[in-house]
């Protein structure tokens, strides 16, 4: 059973990780990223993911490698992100001028964009690619399942599955469920 940690005991273990490693982390992000205030975002992101899953180290070679296992991560969010936004954005390039967003629907379109995003990576592989098939595609349940290798009934439950995440994350996104 872990050892309870009382929230002085938290804060001042937190501080002095942060006060350790904070100028390595920010070296070790801003080489990854080639662009200091995109590490300096990521390293205060690191930080923040500690707060919500603090734990124990075992020395100082520990505490760099779970600091650096998060940042990786945060890392690969960041770009996939700007991935996302880019390929948008280029879409959004293509169109005509009456027909560009304002900026506060931009930042509102892309955020959603993230969401969508999100969503679509906790879903298993196959029913992400069935759900994309089907409303990209606009395949049927015939071809989908010839294409993924699975019987239509398979891509009738991954679709609901899918469907089913679309509505949560539409809850999520019009402020009706907290996680």
């Amino acid at each position: 059973m872990p050892a309870v940690v009382s929230i002085p005991e938290l804060n001042s273990s937190i501080h002095s990780l942060y006060q350790s490693h904070s100028r390595w982390l920010l070296g070790f992000l801003q080489r990854r990223l080639g662009n200091r205030p995109d590490a300096a975002d990521l390293v205060q992101d690191t930080f923040v993911r500690i707060l919500h899953r603090p734990r124990q180290f075992d020395g100082q070679a520990g505490e760099r490698s779970y600091l650096a296992t998060i940042a990786r991560g945060l890392c690969i969010d960041h770009w996939r992100r700007q991935k996302l936004e880019q390929a948008w954005l280029e879409h959004l390039a293509l169109q005509p001028s009456a027909l560009q967003p304002s900026p506060e629907q931009r930042a509102l379109i892309v955020e959603t964009l993230h969401e969508v995003d999100a969503m679509l990576l906790r879903l298993p592989s196959k029913v992400r690619q069935a759900f994309l098939l089907a409303q990209i595609d606009g395949l049927g349940y015939r071809d989908i399942a010839a294409h993924i290798g699975v019987s239509e009934r398979m891509i009738k439950k991954y679709l609901a599955q899918a469907f089913l995440h679309c509505a949560i994350l539409e809850a999520e996104l019009d402020g009706l469920l907290v996680e």
